[in-house]
């Protein structure tokens, strides 16, 4: 299968005396329709890599080609474009606007990305809240719903525009094991059923044991595939 994302050599190292290496020269495929969990020990560049990845890092040095396009020469503008329009991001903590209702907050990345009207942007932010069983929630602002409600919203917005690649950084850190498997279940659907290719960066053992590829990390160096 033809790799959605592929990256040569990418390695991202922080300048200074000495300089810090975060990645060193990873070579790692993501293919559509799978779900792949990044796995190790704290501070061995699990976050680093996936923010290489998700475009919101640049690398020192390495190559990273997402669906074609080589990445690294883009400029700003063109990499936020990129990201708005074919990346969802769900981390570790919903970064809900609080002034904002759950159907607000989806809309967002829709109407910055500029191809819907108002109306039809809110609609499909409704259509992706029924998704998450939230359609219910959709006018309570963020201090009304419950932890697992709020990250289901957070993952609404997420797949506003209907990325092709969805990025996780620790999604179920803060959440009991009723709504970590609530996420990996819908994590599992976004990729077999849906066809995306999902990434996720975790430290629990039932999200990793749930996806279909770990990539095991240390000292900012893939040390294994299974």
């Amino acid at each position: 299968m033809t790799a959605l994302l592929e990256a040569a050599g990418l390695t991202r190292t922080l300048p200074g005396d000495p300089p810090v290496p975060l990645v060193r020269g990873v070579d790692l495929r993501i293919e559509p329709g799978r779900f792949v969990a990044v796995i190790g020990p704290s501070g061995c560049g699990k976050s680093s890599l996936l923010y290489l990845l998700g475009l919101l890092d640049r690398p020192t040095a390495g190559s990273l080609v997402f669906d074609g396009v080589d990445t690294v020469p883009l400029g700003g503008d063109a990499r936020a474009r990129l990201r708005l329009a074919r990346f969802g991001f769900v981390f570790q903590f919903h970064f809900l606007l609080p002034e904002f209702s759950a159907l607000e907050n989806v809309a967002i990345p829709i109407r910055r990305l500029g191809r819907l009207s108002d109306k039809a942007a809110r609609a499909r932010a409704l259509e992706q809240l029924e998704a998450m069983d939230l359609a219910d929630q959709a006018h309570k602002t963020p201090d009304r719903m419950s932890g697992g409600q709020r990250q289901r919203v957070a993952i609404a917005r997420a797949l506003a525009n209907d990325p092709s690649l969805v990025l996780g950084d620790e999604p179920t850190g803060n959440l009991d094991s009723v709504n970590s498997a609530r996420v990996v279940e819908i994590f599992r659907e976004l990729a077999h059923g849906e066809g995306r290719a999902v990434v996720c960066v975790t430290h629990d053992p039932e999200v990793a044991a749930a996806a279909d590829q770990r990539i095991h990390m240390r000292d900012g160096l893939i040390e294994g595939v299974d």
